[in-house]
């Protein structure tokens, strides 16, 4: 094929280098879904296990998110007790933060829709960050919705 480099295509040499940046930048999570998405390809299963992901793997990752944030509730470690906490400074706090994160995810997630080149960007930065500011990885979804604030700042001004 006349897009292949050193017997890799396209697709096949992105996520080589985000395996790499990912072992670089100590990204378990970045070097797993790029070993998982190389296997995938080379078994040739991608018509089957692309498809599913491109259109339920956000809802998937959302669903294993949230069974790890209530276990608390169902082992007993968070108690009807600690809901009192909504009542002080810091429960309003999270309950506005937790509104407003949602609907800049959302604002993320149609900017990754309508421009999908970025991903590439936001994933060396987040690994620029982990490497550079000491940074937490944080996923794509929270860095496309920063993406999206700054590129609604910037309209402002221009």
């Amino acid at each position: 094929m006349s897009g292949d480099i050193w017997g890799f295509s396209s697709p096949e040499l992105i996520l080589i280098i985000l395996l790499f940046l990912g072992i670089f930048g100590r990204s378990n999570l970045l070097v797993t879904s790029a070993c998982i998405l190389l296997s995938v390809r080379y078994f040739r299963l991608d018509h089957i296990i692309l498809p599913v992901l491109e259109e339920r793997g956000l809802e998937i990752g959302l669903v294993l998110l949230m069974l790890h944030i209530l276990t608390p509730i169902a082992t007993e470690k968070l108690t009807p007790k600690d809901l009192r906490s909504l009542a002080s400074f810091k429960g309003i706090y999270a309950l506005v933060a937790g509104a407003l994160a949602t609907r800049l995810n959302s604002d993320g997630l149609n900017l990754m829709n309508l421009t999908p080149e970025i991903i590439f960007g936001m994933t060396v930065g987040s690994v620029l960050g982990i490497l550079l500011l000491r940074g937490t990885p944080c996923g794509p979804v929270m860095a496309a919705a920063v993406t999206a604030v700054f590129l609604q700042i910037i309209a402002i001004f221009s």
